[in-house]
């Protein structure tokens, strides 16, 4: 009866998992340019990725119902030693050279890139946040079996980032806050550690849920998903951490994960080739994605702040609505004449006359603010 018990108790506790993802699926292959898509955050109304150790200073926008790439930016000043992730908050793009696969860098950085010099131009430059771990004395290179690799960069407030160790000994996780001033930091893990039951690769933390979601894979290439929520502080293991099992996907290489809003998420996957047992297994890198069924904070919570939510201003064809309690905007142009009425995450303006806008934004708690817009 003890043993029945158990296994109840256990198949409603993945019952509960797999109820929390719903709809995964792939969406396209990757160009053969990104077979070692690393990174990604959803930005411009596109899914921006990069590749890892040794690629191209750059970061490619793709389009998501093609997989078309449609433009490339280059950061002029950085060098892409193993770039292993991206984070986002409204005025800068970062760019993490976290991996450290051998455990023996002392060039570990992450390029903080400025949102209006990234949709301006194609080539920017990148201010840097560099860091050590405090805890690491041993600089000996021991490929794969070491403690002190890291994959996944996510944006946790106003003030920091959060990083996540991928532990090649025995799959412990840790999470250090970085600061996103520029600087040079000595990083001390925060108290409760994940057991992650694989390699963490990569990471997404939703500000409209405040919910963290981590990617990684086994051994065996298994891919697997994170969540951890209601933690206290920045303590961010510290509350209820549920992992799913994407057996979906069947076996994949799962790199990078970003949110799209409160419950749609997209996966890139690097190719990958290798044996088992007297087989090979391979495959292409490809771009994923799941939905959730994840509550919206509430507007009270102060989470989001009702600021830099319009982006980009001045605009030439799409403007983004990002918070999550929009209720609907309103757009006229300078002789109070409405031209547009919806609640459109983005809005088409490439048929708008150049000049100059008002936009009304109407919020769910019934408040209103107004924003001055130029159409380019």
């Amino acid at each position: 009866m003890k043993i029945t018990f158990s296994l109840f108790v256990f198949v409603l506790g993945m019952l509960g998992a797999m109820a929390q993802i719903n709809g995964a699926a792939t969406k396209f292959a990757l160009p053969s340019g990104l077979n070692e898509s690393s990174g990604a955050i959803f930005f411009n109304n596109r899914l921006i990725t990069h590749n890892d150790s040794g690629g191209e200073t750059k970061l490619y926008e793709l389009d998501t119902i093609s997989g078309i790439i449609q433009r490339e930016v280059t950061i002029s000043n950085a060098t892409n030693v193993d770039w292993e992730d991206l984070a986002q908050d409204e005025n800068s793009i970062y760019i993490g050279d976290i991996g450290n696969n051998n455990g023996n860098r002392t060039d570990l950085k992450i390029y903080k890139i400025n949102k209006t010099d990234y949709l301006s131009s194609t080539s920017v430059a990148a201010e840097t946040i560099a860091f050590s771990y405090a805890n690491q004395v041993d600089f000996t290179s021991n490929t794969n079996n070491t403690e002190w690799d890291a994959e996944a960069l996510v944006c946790f407030d106003n003030s920091n980032l959060m990083l996540f160790s991928k532990n090649w000994v025995n799959g412990t996780t840790l999470a250090y806050l970085v600061s996103k001033t520029p600087g040079n930091y000595a990083l001390n893990p925060l108290a409760t550690s994940l057991n992650s039951g694989g390699l963490i690769s990569g990471g997404s933390f939703n500000p409209y849920t405040g919910k963290l979601y981590l990617v990684g894979y086994t051994q065996a290439l298994q891919p697997f998903v994170w969540v951890s929520e209601n933690y206290n502080s920045n303590d961010i293991f510290s509350g209820t951490n549920t992992q799913t099992i994407l057996s979906v996907f069947g076996m994949e290489q799962a790199e990078a994960i970003t949110y799209v809003n409160a419950n749609r998420y997209f996966m890139t996957s690097e190719s990958f080739s290798q044996s088992f047992g007297g087989l090979t297994f391979s495959d292409n890198a490809k771009v994923m994605a799941f939905n959730t069924n994840d509550a919206t904070l509430s507007s009270n919570m102060g989470f989001i702040e009702h600021k830099n939510i319009m982006y980009p201003n001045p605009v030439d064809t799409y403007l983004n609505m990002q918070h999550p309690n929009i209720d609907f905007i309103e757009i006229c142009d300078i002789k109070s004449v409405q031209v547009y009425k919806g609640d459109d995450e983005v809005v088409d303006m490439s048929a708008f006359s150049k000049g100059v806008y008002v936009v009304k934004i109407n919020f769910k708690d019934q408040t209103s603010r107004l924003e001055k817009l130029v159409k380019k």
